[in-house]
């Protein structure tokens, strides 16, 4: 029985040179703030044209290994949790945008999520904490009557509770999650009254975590979840 071919595929120039400039990253070579070697250097390394280390470099970039600016060279970027999930924000907004069960899934992934993040503040959460989350309330209620300004308090309250779990990845996913949710909080722009219900549940919730009721957060925080979730519409 003969065996199936296995075809060999020819790989672009750029994709080698991208693997070798990946691998001086992840091996250490190169450290985060380290400016990448030169395009006349990397090209005498590589024994390659300008065109291949340009294409190389520029897929670092939309990977967000390094950084570009003109006339300066690439600079190598120290990755973060929330630098990785910046790099999926567009394509996440357009999946988004073509699917009402994708809206209706990243809802309940949040509800999900945020259930979690409030049994775990209620266990964690000083008096520092506290009193920050009191402070984007009031700054809130200044802001009723400017819909923009309202919304960007609510997702900061809602990603302060997230930093009281003390892990950044937490923290990158709440803000990745509330910043695709914004792209459909277009009702909250008309609606009349119910910002102040929004007001009265954050504060409830801050005065669940405060009294360290990790039963009773939860539920505060679901019931607020819970009603505002038709406020995300296409």
């Amino acid at each position: 029985m003969t065996q199936p071919l296995e075809q060999i595929v020819r790989r672009k120039l750029s994709d080698e040179v991208f693997d070798r400039l990946e691998r001086l990253i992840t091996s250490g070579e190169l450290q985060p703030g380290d400016e990448m070697p030169s395009e006349r250097v990397l090209m005498e390394r590589f024994g390659v044209g300008r065109p291949a280390i340009r294409e190389a470099m520029q897929s670092l970039a939309n990977k967000g290994l390094v950084s570009i600016s003109h006339g300066e060279r690439a600079k190598v970027l120290r990755l973060t949790a929330k630098s990785i999930f910046r790099q999926v924000d567009l394509t996440a907004k357009i999946m988004l945008s073509q699917s009402a069960d994708s809206l209706e899934h990243l809802k309940s992934a949040r509800i999900f999520f945020e259930r979690g993040m409030a049994r775990e503040a209620a266990q964690r959460a000083s008096a520092t904490d506290i009193a920050d989350l009191r402070d984007i309330i009031e700054r809130q209620r200044m802001s009723l009557g400017r819909a923009e300004a309202f919304i960007d308090a609510d997702m900061e309250f809602h990603t302060r509770i997230a930093q009281i779990s003390g892990n950044p990845i937490y923290v990158a996913v709440s803000e990745a999650m509330l910043a695709w949710l914004k792209e459909y909080h277009t009702e909250m722009l008309i609606w009349t009254g119910k910002e102040k219900f929004t007001l009265a549940e954050h504060d409830e919730i801050v005065d669940r975590l405060e009294a360290n009721d990790v039963d009773g957060s939860e539920t505060a925080l679901l019931k607020h979840l819970e009603r505002s979730r038709a406020l995300y519409a296409k």
